[in-house]
């Protein structure tokens, strides 16, 4: 998980930020556009599996496959499968049979429980330091793994790469997606295909160069602004450890999400393309109020625009499930799926 830090004027003009709230409640033509293509509404989803030992075996694994009963119980109608394809590859790139078989047991749950599957490659690390190794490792992943899957889990959707960036620049990123594509595509030309924005600062959603003719694809981003807020307290940051406590949910703090969300819909509409908010969350040493309010309006916001989203993440840190009672954190559940009136 790497993280978009918004930047923001030392003023906001209050105005503008009643604009971009008025604009949430607009109809996302995108939305619209996915569903006359036949594109899966993905809906609410929550991210598994990143940092958990069920690739090496078992080791270290507090996720348990009938944990998926408990997300579709809670409301939740899709899964994203943070896989790190790359610690898997020996030589020529070639990944692990015995780790691949492991995967294809995931899938095959998920879909047994009527969930939809996303395979998400995420080596964001390497790819965002060494550009070139990412690219070699990346194309050898796709190939194999839209060949392992060509006509096969038709429910399952492709997430190209996690958050690109780093030192990786959007002509780079590019560039080694349409490559990407065009090994999917050979294969699995009609398989939904997630396509992440390049992840910095600016979230520069015009500059992604998609095929004008694969309407296929969803664009994803994370959301994670304000950081010193998302990650207040988180200890493997030098700087973050020592932030906090800090509130969120005033007019002004929602008027920055909203104009973020705004730029999004904008590009959207324009390009007629469905997007996914594949990550966004709260790290628990933040104020409980404040992190609950900051979950929910994420989340109902994405839900006005029509938008996909994916909760960051089950368990482990930012943790919507507590393992060790095998029960949900009901603050948070709340949150991000207000209970049926």
């Amino acid at each position: 998980m790497t993280v978009i830090r918004a930047r923001w004027p030392k003023s906001l003009n209050l105005a503008a930020g009643f604009f971009f709230l008025a604009a949430l409640c607009a109809p996302s033509l995108a939305a619209e556009q996915a569903a006359s293509q036949g594109m899966p509404k993905l809906g609410r989803g929550i991210n598994i599996l990143g940092y958990d030992g069920i690739w090496e075996g078992g080791q270290n694994a507090p996720f348990r496959l009938d944990n998926l009963t408990a997300i579709k119980k809670a409301g939740f109608a899709h899964v994203r499968i943070n896989f790190f394809g790359f610690k898997f590859m020996g030589a020529g790139n070639v990944l692990d049979e015995i780790v691949l078989r492991r995967l294809d047991a995931v899938i095959e749950e998920v879909l047994a429980r009527n969930l939809i599957p996303i395979l998400d490659e995420h080596d964001t690390h390497v790819c965002q330091s060494d550009v070139a190794g990412c690219a070699e490792k990346l194309k050898a992943f796709w190939r194999q793994i839209a060949e392992r899957y060509t006509g096969k889990y038709p429910k399952l959707v492709f997430e190209v790469l996690n958050e690109p960036g780093g030192q990786m620049t959007s002509a780079e990123w590019n560039s080694l997606l349409s490559e990407c594509l065009g090994i999917i595509r050979r294969t699995n030309p009609a398989r939904p295909v997630i396509a992440a924005v390049l992840n910095v600062d600016e979230n520069p959603v015009d500059d992604l160069a998609l095929p004008a003719d694969d309407r296929n694809l969803i664009v994803t981003f994370h959301y994670y602004a304000p950081l010193r807020f998302t990650h207040q307290g988180a200890p493997w940051s030098p700087t973050f450890s020592r932030i906090g406590p800090l509130d969120w949910g005033s007019q002004d703090d929602e008027a920055r999400a909203a104009a973020d969300f705004n730029k999004m819909r904008l590009w959207a509409e324009r390009e007629k393309r469905p997007v996914y908010l594949g990550e966004f969350g709260v790290y628990e040493r933040a104020p409980s109020d404040s992190r609950t309010r900051y979950l929910s309006y994420v989340a109902r916001s994405a839900d006005r625009l029509g938008w996909s989203w994916a909760y960051w993440q089950f368990d482990h840190d930012f943790a919507a499930f507590d393992s060790a009672r095998q029960a949900w954190k009901p603050d948070i559940l709340r949150a991000l799926i207000p209970p049926s009136r």
